[in-house]
């Protein structure tokens, strides 16, 4: 089951501005180590579920994961040899609109060597430059 809202007030959503960097999510709020972004981007629900599923397989059961994005922006996209017009699309897939500095994912009850390589190979499954934080370097 794809990672979306339950309920949304509006279907269909205009694209805004990427611009900036993340005042909300941009501090270890539960980990120990974190992985943070350090472009912005789209984050879409199956490259969430793609990391998690990385991240808990690099785990063998250890440690508590917590993941700190949401896809609730959706994307629209129209059917394939439409004409120009007749309006927007159909929402396609959800994607989280994700600003530099915020923190996508946060682990602990791990040693360090085991978090940095289990985010090395989640990094591989998310379409942004990341970062290795922990709790006290906050760089």
């Amino acid at each position: 089951m794809a990672l979306m809202p339950k309920r949304v007030k509006f279907r269909k959503m205009q694209r805004g501005k990427m611009r900036g960097s993340a005042s909300r999510g941009a501090t270890m709020s539960f980990g120990e180590f974190g992985l943070k972004s350090i472009e912005n981007g789209y984050f879409s629900d199956r490259q969430i579920e793609a990391a998690r599923v990385a991240l808990m397989r690099n785990l063998k059961g250890g440690g508590k994961v917590w993941i700190r994005v949401f896809p609730d922006k959706p994307i629209t996209k129209k059917p394939a040899e439409t004409r120009m017009g007749k309006g927007k699309g159909d929402p396609s897939n959800w994607v989280a609109l994700v600003r530099r500095g915020k923190i996508l994912f946060e682990i602990e009850g791990i040693p360090m060597e085991v978090a940095r390589e289990c985010f090395r190979v989640a990094a591989h499954k998310i379409p942004l430059k990341t970062k290795f934080i922990t709790r006290d370097s906050h760089a």
